[in-house]
């Protein structure tokens, strides 16, 4: 018995949706793909796909089993290309998709280095600030700002980033300096549209956790209007330390509320966890993870 055969054939099974759709994907006879199935089951003393005349859907037990097949799978494709990484030239296209203020920012600079390192390989760059799916839209890798991955992809922390909260020492000279959240409803706001909590701008004080809800004058899906809005001594904007770190540095702009810490996010690099981890991708991923360790 092929224990590894038959993981293959039902992970083929779920992931087509037919037999005869894994039957295609695996070069293989529909009647071999269901006796694989139904060995498998009569060997585990489980079923794990009900079957019906229109559709097939998992058990309970064989979500669980499909899951960890998945990962074994997953293991083995690495462990090869791993062994074969070596005799394998790094070459060919790499379609990444990366959000757009932390591409300009950070990235861009960094582009023309790698493409020095490797000149056999070509780059494909997108930068949009919406969750791609990465298996549909054909991205092998992505470069993704959050507090936690999204579990059903591989991914790789590169560095990290938190939230700052700040405004033009001119601002502040006219309207006063917000020494607590709740004073922010009397500030003109300058808001990231598609930040995650909305309008409600959340921090950790000392006493915990404090939340207020905020009044922009301005609304905006780009955190370099907003940062060049604030320069201009418009208003208060909570934005990524990457971006606003040369203008504190500066002092076009000025941290507030130091006491007061909001959201920290990981910057990672995430690919599917259907594919291996190919050579040219896992040259760009450690390249990344190198040039970006001192971000902060």
């Amino acid at each position: 018995m092929d224990k590894f055969l038959e993981m293959k054939t039902f992970a083929a099974v779920v992931d087509g949706g037919s037999f005869v759709q894994a039957a295609d994907a695996l070069v293989m006879s529909k009647p071999a793909v269901s006796r694989h199935v139904a060995e498998l089951e009569q060997r585990l003393g489980v079923r794990l796909l009900q079957r019906t005349t229109r559709k097939l859907s998992l058990t309970e037990e064989g979500r669980l089993f499909y899951g960890r097949c998945k990962t074994v799978l997953a293991d083995v494709e690495v462990a090869e290309e791993e062994i074969t990484a070596q005799s394998i030239a790094v070459k060919g296209l790499i379609r990444v998709n990366v959000p757009v203020s932390f591409g300009l920012w950070q990235l861009a600079p960094l582009w023309p280095d790698f493409m020095s390192r490797f000149p056999d390989v070509e780059l494909d760059i997108t930068l949009a600030d919406r969750m791609v799916d990465l298996v549909e839209e054909g991205y092998d890798l992505a470069v993704r700002i959050a507090r936690l991955p999204n579990s059903s992809l591989v991914s790789r922390k590169l560095a990290s980033t938190r939230l700052v909260l700040c405004a033009s020492p001119a601002y502040l000279k006219k309207h006063g300096r917000p020494k607590q959240p709740s004073d922010l409803t009397a500030h003109a706001v300058l808001s990231y549209s598609l930040l995650a909590t909305g309008d409600q701008w959340n921090f950790d004080g000392p006493d915990g956790p404090v939340s207020v809800t905020v009044k922009p004058v301005m609304r905006t899906n780009s955190g370099d209007t907003c940062v060049a809005a604030a320069r201009k001594h418009k208003g208060v904007v909570l934005q990524p330390s990457f971006m606003v770190q040369a203008d504190l540095h500066s002092g076009a702009l000025v941290e507030l509320m130091p006491g007061y810490q909001s959201i920290a996010f990981g910057i990672f690099a995430v690919y599917p966890t259907r594919q291996y981890v190919s050579p040219k991708v896992r040259a760009l991923i450690d390249f990344l993870a190198k040039a970006l360790k001192d971000v902060r």
